[in-house]
């Protein structure tokens, strides 16, 4: 009962940030499985990646039929998360240390859920950049750089992947928020799939039932939430997932110190 309670509560949360914000399934699943179910870190990841596949295909397909994927435009910072994420997935399979690892990425996340939910919250305006010719380099330089980090991450602890893409495609590179969100979910079910495929070649595959309860109901949180994304305006759509960020950088601020 427990294994059933943990994958829906924790499929369904996963399955709303995926389809709201292009958030990582593994931001819910990876820490509620391993806190209440006691699965080993490693094959905690692995499912969370898993159960990102399919959410994000679901995601990316339905942002995508409203005109909100741009992978052309992003195609570098894709390819570099792709190979990093392989990377990422085998350094972690020998790395010792994984708690030092896991507490420096667990500040990042806390620290990106936070400023990004405040500025989707109380800034929700579409301000996009303008293009001039000479951002050309430091956009490059920028989806090298983050790519590198975000591929690494998501493979190493299959944490952040959607979280990171979104605060690059919006804030550093400028993409409206729809298409950041559309093109996040696009990216990360790629990197996803590589790095459930990098870490279940490593160990073999986890607990089936909980495998599979984990990626039916991230599947249905994110298909339900992306149809209601596409149709919300903007703003609205960046209040609430503005909101919603802003109360989880709370949240798990105040559990760090607890």
């Amino acid at each position: 009962m427990a294994v059933i309670m943990v994958s829906v509560i924790s499929g369904l949360f996963a399955g709303f940030g995926t389809g709201f914000a292009g958030l990582s399934a593994a931001v819910f699943i990876a820490p509620m499985l391993i806190a209440f179910l006691k699965v080993d870190s490693f094959s905690a990841i692995g499912i969370a990646l898993a159960s990102d596949v399919l959410a994000s295909v679901a995601s990316a397909c339905n942002y995508r039929r409203y005109g909100n994927v741009n992978l052309r435009k992003n195609m570098i910072l894709l390819v570099t998360v792709l190979v990093f994420a392989i990377i990422g997935s085998i350094i972690a399979y020998f790395f010792t240390a994984y708690e030092e690892g896991e507490s420096i990425m667990g500040w990042w996340m806390i620290a990106a859920t936070l400023v990004l939910g405040l500025k989707l919250l109380l800034f929700p305006g579409n301000r996009e950049r303008a293009r001039k010719g000479s951002e050309g380099l430091s956009d490059t330089l920028i989806m090298i750089g983050s790519g590198i980090y975000i591929g690494f991450v998501c493979g190493f602890q299959g944490t952040g992947g959607g979280l990171m893409l979104l605060f690059v495609l919006n804030i550093l590179l400028g993409n409206e928020f729809k298409k950041a969100v559309g093109t996040s979910v696009s990216i990360m079910a790629l990197t996803a799939f590589i790095g459930a495929a990098s870490h279940f070649t490593l160990r073999g595959f986890p607990d089936i039932r909980l495998l599979i309860l984990c990626i039916v109901f991230t599947f249905i949180g994110a298909e339900i939430a992306s149809v209601i994304a596409n149709k919300v305006r903007p703003e609205v759509l960046k209040r609430i997932t503005g909101g919603m960020m802003s109360v989880a950088g709370i949240a798990m601020i105040i559990a760090r110190f607890l």
